[in-house]
């Protein structure tokens, strides 16, 4: 797939549709900022030697969910690479701005990187945290964003659903108080996991974090003096971030043909490399990844798809709402 869009990229030549200076907007997430900026260079090269004239790439980040939404109200998106599949059917489904088959149009359901859930904590650990279990424990103070705006926030709950629902062997009782115990040790849910990174790193609030793998590791970079340690537990979920053509709105904007390159672009085995080095698992077969096996949950097989696991869990009345009491503000 990367060598067809390598080779896409040269196949119009240097025609007037060519020299025209065009501009892609990408529509993504919270933890993918860094990423993006390292492929856009690159695609931006690609795209200039073959001749194809001026381009520019736009980044729109934020929480998916309330990124998804933006679209349907009009944000017009060339594409979108969201944090979760049901985010883009809304699109599809409610919007209509794309076919409700399109995750069939890539390689691996549209998801050119996956990535996992881990626990981003302070120096020495000072709590002792190793797994789902310990967030749970009185004392702990746990970071993590909204599942009602956040993609990420929805494979976090997921990953200490499905660990509890294990553990606890399948009784839903047992496991939706494990869920909320979880919860309760929250003091607040950020919109969106760069939020909830911000809130933990920055702001310094909380034990234990519950990222992204990728932005776990960002937050190692980016805050060396603090010396975060990131703690993989040893179940935890495989995520899996699509990306799209938003059809109607790339029409619109005449940019079809060089969207489409781009999302394909980033199957090339140069473009896997440069996500393992953001620390996003390639989803190509041997491609470089450097990273520790962990035994992994998978919204399919253990939640039914994304349609159930949202009508179960995040749906107004859904599990999450009903496990989910924040504390009422104290009255003056």
């Amino acid at each position: 797939m990367g060598g067809v869009a390598l080779a896409g990229l040269s196949a119009a030549g240097c025609g007037v549709a060519g020299a025209r200076s065009r501009s892609l907007l990408n529509v993504s997430y919270d933890p993918t900022r860094e990423l993006f900026e390292a492929i856009n260079r690159r695609f931006l090269d690609a795209w200039a030697e073959r001749g194809r004239g001026r381009l520019a790439i736009d980044q729109s980040h934020g929480g998916s969910g309330k990124q998804a939404r933006a679209v349907l109200d009009g944000l017009r998106a060339d594409v979108v690479t969201l944090a979760l599949a049901y985010d883009i059917d809304a699109i599809a489904q409610r919007g209509k701005l794309l076919p409700a088959d399109w995750q069939k149009r890539l390689p691996n359901n549209s998801c050119p990187f996956t990535s996992t859930i881990v626990f981003l904590v302070r120096k020495g650990n000072p709590q002792a945290i190793q797994n789902w279990t310990d967030l749970t424990r009185a004392g702990v103070s746990v970071i993590t964003p909204n599942p009602k705006t956040s993609g990420g926030a929805r494979w976090n709950y997921l990953a200490a659903w499905g660990f509890a629902e294990k553990q606890f062997d399948g009784n839903l009782r047992e496991t939706a108080d494990f869920v909320a115990r979880l919860y309760r040790n929250a003091p607040l849910l950020d919109s969106g996991a760069r939020a909830a990174t911000t809130t933990f790193a920055q702001r310094k609030m909380g034990d234990v974090l519950v990222a992204w793998e990728a932005e776990a590791h960002l937050a190692l970079r980016q805050f060396p003096d603090d010396g975060f340690e990131i703690v993989i537990p040893p179940r935890s979920i495989l995520a899996e971030p699509p990306v799209a053509l938003v059809d109607e709105m790339a029409q619109r904007n005449g940019t079809s043909e060089m969207a489409q390159a781009y999302l394909e672009f980033l199957y090339h085995p140069r473009i896997q490399s440069v996500a393992a080095s953001q620390f996003f698992r390639p989803s190509v077969s041997g491609a470089a990844a450097p990273f520790p096996p962990v035994e992994m949950l998978t919204i399919d097989r253990d939640f039914g798809g994304w349609a159930e696991a949202h009508r179960r869990h995040f749906a107004d009345g859904g599990t999450f709402d009903r496990i989910y009491q924040p504390e009422a503000p104290a009255r003056s």
